[in-house]
């Protein structure tokens, strides 16, 4: 929405690892008013008095407050719901999906109460199923409502090509469609670096590498940190969606929205190419795939519709 000189008014649902990187990012980045909720008392308190005695040396002057009551984010712009269970090692998304939707429908139905136009990004995880449920219980149009996986993916993707190639991350531009999971589908014919693909600079065998760990990037740093997830790179991905909002850059992100026919799938959230901006999803961009991506495309499809088929909510 058009704000003119009104700042915008963030909520963050979870104060845990993921929402206090998600909002510190946000203040640091001026891009509004920060609301960090949560259920546990003190703690999203105690991490928004931290954060703002941080802004004297970091130079911000959005407000960051916390609490547990929903009554204080009313009128908010964007809702960002990063409240659910981690992962532990040995367990995949869909191990989390049952718990997370009852999380999930919750806080997507008491956070539109008290904010019917917000912009709602979902990052609880198996992310696809949850941006599902949160649509349906915060009755919000399609294109005001979208998951943060992709651009989480297709971060990691980056990483590892700059690293691979030892040049500057920001000339590498990678791609990831589908659900976020095992079955994502890393796309290196639409992966570059300064507009070279990255077929023509690296062997197929460190490619496919390079998509495994992709693949497995979350379940990666899960085995290192035992009895939690990570965080850093999904607050930052966080950041980058809601900047792109707030800003209205129009970036061209992968991002699980709302399928209606697009890659000839329809009725469920899948991550593909999307304008955000102002207008929230204003537009899906349609790749063109080979027949071994598009099959890649279905099995993903194929497994979100049997998520949300098996929800219990």
């Amino acid at each position: 929405m058009q704000l003119g000189s009104r700042r915008w008014k963030i909520t963050i649902v979870g104060a845990g690892n993921v929402g206090a990187t998600a909002a510190q990012l946000c203040a640091y980045k001026n891009l509004g008013d920060v609301v960090l909720i949560d259920v546990v008392d003190g703690v999203p308190q105690g991490k928004a008095l931290d954060m703002m005695e941080s802004a004297p040396s970091e130079g911000f002057d959005m407000r960051v407050t916390g609490t547990n009551d929903y009554a204080d984010t009313k009128g908010s712009d964007i809702v960002v719901i990063t409240a659910g269970l981690p992962r532990k090692p040995g367990m995949s998304r869909e191990d989390l999906r049952d718990v997370n939707a009852n999380i999930v429908k919750e806080v997507a139905e008491k956070a539109a109460a008290q904010s019917p136009n917000c912009f709602m990004i979902v990052v609880s995880n198996p992310v696809d199923t949850m941006t599902w449920v949160a649509m349906k219980y915060a009755k919000l149009a399609k294109n005001r409502i979208v998951g943060m996986a992709g651009v989480l993916d297709a971060m990691r993707f980056r990483h590892f090509i700059a690293a691979e190639l030892n040049v500057s991350h920001d000339d590498v531009h990678a791609m990831v469609l589908g659900l976020h999971g095992e079955d994502m589908v890393p796309l290196p014919d639409h992966s570059s670096v300064s507009g070279i693909p990255i077929t023509a600079l690296i062997a197929a065998d460190k490619i496919k590498a390079m998509v495994d760990r992709t693949k497995d990037g979350g379940a990666e740093i899960v085995k290192y940190l035992k009895t939690g997830s990570a965080y850093y790179a999904p607050g930052a991905s966080i950041a980058q969606m809601v900047q792109s909002i707030v800003r209205d850059e129009k970036r061209v992100l992968p991002c699980p929205v709302f399928l209606d026919g697009e890659y000839g799938i329809k009725g469920i959230f899948m991550g593909v190419p999307c304008v955000l901006g102002q207008g929230g999803v204003e537009k899906i961009l349609e790749l063109r795939l080979t027949g071994e991506e598009t099959a890649l495309m279905n099995k993903s499809a194929d497994g979100v519709n049997k998520s949300v088929a098996q929800l219990k909510v």
